[in-house]
């Protein structure tokens, strides 16, 4: 008796899939999720038989979950191109390697075990945004499926052709002692090997594979993961410390004295360090991230632009590509490089090479290097619980409201709103360049409110309580997960 199909129409998020397995989501629920995608591709690219490369991450179920989505994309005609156990920027790199028409990368990224789920994209370099999630939730859950003859074919060995090509491009000069902590994920069989190759002198922490994750789940925003660098980055005496995902795009930085730094300001530092040999490049950066980019005197000399725009991966990624910027850095830690540093995706690995590049071009140590940007006062992201619903609503409530403080020329702590963006939610800046953000959150039911200022703890919070207050008079504001 064939099993019937389970898809839980929830698992198509913004911008990538992710299910519970069994619970959500069963074995043929993937293949009729393969069937859409193969259908996706084809009608994309116009192609009866288009090349699809697909990667696994290192996860005790992965490997059935990517069997089953092959024998979707086959059914539709698809040549599969399988490279094996994978990172998803080596499943990225191998689409430019092998000039192949799309990907398609099983891996629920840092999740606890028991997810899974899987990152695709068609043009190169770029994943599914919501706009292509949506058809291809329509497709598989229509099942309006193509039929066609596809094939298979195992691409042996590819890992060390990533490695080799991130190698080559980035040697140092100088002896950087590095932690590469990974959290028991894919990672660790890349990121050592990778910073070795470079010439990094490596301290592993926790880079064995290990799918039932002992320790924590290998997240750079997880307090576990990070106090495990710190201590070791103490205790090896290391020049700076870097933990991975599950799947290898995104990096968390510790530096010398085993400080974290945000990955917002890892980002200004790094876009210092490529203004001077890139002058008057574009860079791109999230909403949530600090407001130095705009007035930053190292970037504004050598003639770069920074724009703000839409927080989560798939939007940075597209505006990189679309703006011809040189790099991208979003809050959470996922960085994108263009050409000739990158191609325009998330790869938490070749982030660390920049980094590493930060320190063997200045003959100083992170913990200084951080401390040339001004101090600023940073609150953490806040989130009011606001129903789904609704959320939108009050956020273009607040939009209108910001936009008259502005006209009327309201002050806001004694300052007059000098600029407001609203390409997601309303963000509007001082002129000592303090802001503060209100946007709705992407995946649940709440808004997402963020506070800072170059000037004082006091203004910062003087904002937020400013925000809070406008929230509260909508009535549609519930709790706080955590409050400044």
């Amino acid at each position: 008796m064939s099993q019937s199909i389970k898809i839980d129409p929830f698992g198509f998020r913004e911008y990538d899939a992710r299910w519970i397995y069994e619970k959500d989501i069963n074995e043929p629920g993937i293949t009729n999720l393969g069937k859409g995608l193969g259908t996706q591709i084809k009608q994309h690219t116009k192609k009866e038989n288009p090349r699809v490369i697909v990667g696994h991450d290192y996860r005790s179920y992965s490997e059935k979950i990517k069997s089953a989505l092959k024998k979707g994309l086959l059914s539709t005609g698809c040549y599969v191109e399988d490279v094996g156990l994978s990172l998803s920027p080596m499943v990225y790199f191998a689409q430019f390697n092998l000039d192949a028409d799309a990907v398609a990368m099983v891996t629920a990224s840092h999740n606890e075990n028991g997810w899974t789920g899987v990152k695709m994209g068609i043009k190169k370099g770029l994943t599914h945004a919501p706009e292509e999630m949506r058809e291809l939730k329509e497709i598989t859950l229509n099942q309006n499926f193509t039929k066609g003859n596809g094939n298979e074919k195992q691409i042996k060995d590819f890992d060390k052709v990533y490695k080799e090509d991130l190698i080559k491009k980035n040697k140092l000069k100088k002896k950087i002692k590095a932690v590469v902590a990974c959290g028991n994920g894919t990672a660790g069989i890349f990121a050592p090997d990778i910073l070795r190759g470079i010439g990094c002198e490596v301290v592993e922490l926790d880079c064995n594979l290990d799918w039932n994750f002992p320790k924590y789940n290998p997240n750079p925003e997880d307090l576990e993961m990070l106090h495990a660098i710190v201590k070791s980055v103490k205790e090896n005496n290391a020049d700076i410390g870097f933990g991975f995902d599950g799947d290898g795009d995104r990096v968390g930085v510790i530096d010398n004295e085993g400080n974290e730094i945000f990955s917002d300001k890892i980002g200004l530092l790094i876009a210092r360090n490529l203004s001077n040999s890139h002058k008057n490049s574009k860079f791109i950066v999230d909403v949530k991230s600090t407001g130095l980019y705009s007035t930053d005197k190292i970037l504004n000399k050598n003639q770069c632009e920074t724009l703000y725009w839409k927080t989560g991966h798939s939007h940075i990624k597209r505006k990189v590509h679309n703006e011809k910027a040189l790099a991208g850095f979003e809050k959470s830690g996922h960085f994108f490089f263009n050409q000739p540093l990158g191609y325009g995706y998330d790869d938490g690995i070749n982030s660390a090479i920049q980094v590493c590049h930060l320190l063997n071009n200045q003959d100083k140590k992170m913990s200084e290097i951080i401390k040339e940007l001004p101090t600023t006062y940073q609150s953490p992201t806040m989130a009011p619980f606001c129903k789904d619903e609704e959320k939108y609503k009050v956020v273009d409530e607040m939009v209108r409201e910001f936009k008259k403080i502005k006209d009327q020329k309201i002050k806001i702590d004694n300052q007059k709103i000098k600029e407001i963006i609203t390409v997601n939610g309303v963000r509007f800046s001082f002129e000592d360049g303090s802001w503060g953000l209100i946007r709705a959150s992407s995946n649940k039911p709440s808004l997402v409110v963020v506070t800072e200022s170059p000037t004082s703890d006091e203004r910062k919070l003087n904002i937020f309580k400013f925000i809070d207050k406008t929230l509260m008079k909508t009535g549609k504001i519930g709790e706080y997960d955590q409050k400044i």
